[in-house]
């Protein structure tokens, strides 16, 4: 029986890793989240959460204590994304840890990579965005410390991770209801989206498997999808139009100064992601009854995000060759299930569904 630690079980990926996990043959799961009030969706599979924070690595070696591999799932600004890492591998090797799970990102190529990118590619010297930034040098320390410790390591750069309870999906779901979504060039930009359980079956290979030890590797879907393939049938289901909501141009968007106002809404949606489920779900709620859908707030005008525009002027399709050759990687999942599957979750979570598609 392997036992695997999910470091982030609070959140998206890392609550559907336990899922995942407490479904597959031969796996145990020790859910780690920040504070106890984050417990209650992996406690509603009968597991008792252990408590600790990434930073801190006297929390974490108890956290760790009898598993085999660890998975970390976690979020975080900048700072903490790189600051985690050292005291989560000295952790993991001093409790005797097997494998060490590293779920880095695709943006670390940027948000629009250059044609012909691999994970051989070198990474850009100077990132558009802090957070792309802080994934390429987390990947860097665990290079280092792997260099000089004894840890066996795995990197996987997924792209856009999506499904039920994505930000992906509910959060432009969210803007749908408040007036405040778009798709940038129409939504025809390349989307290098990736279906949760087809990333986890990486995850699971990589623990399987140690022919990708140490080398970080690319997973996505197996479809070439666009921004409006992802989001269109979103909008549809809600009872919107993908064709009627705003379509500003990339370059307009990234030529332009970033205004304040738009900085500080970008910062407040980050800080969505740090907050427990049940909060979040609660602003949500709290949205949606304010502002029905299809209606604009009072006077609101749409802040256009830097980030947006560069996803979806994206023209790659990233690869996930290397991943298949090495660990065995094959995505279970097609793209329409994985829409299917997030529809429903919409529905589920009270969202004014109209149609399933």
């Amino acid at each position: 029986m392997t036992r695997i630690a999910i470091l982030g079980a609070a959140g998206f990926i890392g609550n559907r890793a336990v899922e995942y996990f407490h479904d597959r043959p031969g796996y145990s799961v020790q859910p780690i989240v920040r504070r106890l009030s984050s417990a209650a969706l992996a406690g509603r599979l009968g597991y008792e959460c252990r408590i600790a924070d990434a930073a801190d690595g006297r929390s974490l070696q108890g956290a760790f204590e009898g598993c085999d591999i660890v998975l970390c799932a976690t979020a975080g600004s900048p700072d903490e994304i790189v600051g985690a890492i050292p005291p989560i591998f000295q952790a993991a090797s001093d409790v005797g840890v097997k494998k060490l799970i590293y779920l880095s990102s695709a943006s670390v190529h940027g948000q629009a990579p250059l044609p012909g990118t691999t994970e051989d590619s070198p990474l850009p010297r100077r990132h558009q965005l802090p957070y792309n930034a802080a994934k390429a040098r987390a990947e860097q320390r665990l290079h280092e410390l792997g260099r000089r410790g004894s840890l066996p390591y795995a990197i996987l750069r997924p792209g856009i991770v999506y499904g039920p309870r994505s930000q992906w999906i509910g959060g432009f779901a969210d803007a749908l209801l408040d007036g405040s979504a778009y798709l940038v060039d129409g939504g025809q930009g390349i989307c290098n989206a990736i279906y949760v359980d087809n990333l986890l079956h990486a995850v699971e290979r990589s623990i399987e498997s140690d022919a990708g030890d140490g080398i970080p590797l690319l997973v996505g879907d197996r479809e070439t999808v666009t921004w409006a393939d992802l989001l269109g049938p979103v909008a549809r289901a809600l009872g919107f139009s993908p064709e009627s909501l705003p379509r500003p141009a990339a370059q307009d968007i990234l030529e332009a100064k970033t205004p304040v106002r738009a900085r500080l809404r970008s910062a407040a949606a980050g800080a969505m992601q740090h907050l427990p489920p049940r909060i979040v779900q609660t602003i949500r709620a709290a949205k949606r009854a304010a502002f029905p859908r299809g209606s604009a707030r009072p006077g609101r005008k749409i802040a256009f995000s830097r980030e947006t525009a560069l996803l979806h002027s994206c023209a790659v399709k990233l690869p996930s060759d290397k991943a298949a050759r090495l660990i065995g990687y094959e995505p279970g999942y097609g793209f329409a299930d994985g829409i299917a599957r997030s529809l429903a979750w919409l529905d589920f979570a009270g969202y004014p569904v109209e149609c399933e598609r």
